[in-house]
């Protein structure tokens, strides 16, 4: 698992990309797809044709890490295909690597503040 520091961005393809892209290859789709830059910090994340395979691409500080994760069975939870890339939040990219529906997905109400009398 990717640890995230605070303020870093996950940003998600929602077309999907050829899986034999390697680090320049991904590095290279960054600019077009979301106009960052691929050495910022942030997270991208890239999804195969099937559904089943993501690739995620951070520059650490030292060198960019490529990460690959593939369902045996199953798919992940996808946004709906647009031309441009989706902004999630970091809960929201921990239940999307964990397979779950991150769509559906809601924040608990704050807790309500007893009133004295």
């Amino acid at each position: 698992m990717i640890s995230l520091a605070a303020g870093t961005k996950v940003y998600l393809a929602s077309r999907p990309v050829s899986m034999r892209l390697g680090f320049d290859g991904l590095a290279a789709l960054v600019r077009p797809t979301f106009a960052a830059e691929p050495y910022s910090g942030h997270v991208f994340l890239f999804r195969s044709r099937s559904g089943n395979y993501l690739k995620a691409l951070h520059w650490d500080g030292s060198g960019l890490a490529l990460y690959a994760k593939r369902l045996e069975r199953g798919r992940f939870i996808w946004p709906p295909l647009v031309d441009d890339g989706v902004v999630l939040t970091p809960a929201q990219f921990a239940l999307l690597v964990e397979a779950m529906d991150w769509r559906r997905t809601v924040a608990p109400a704050a807790p309500r503040v007893p009133m004295q009398m």
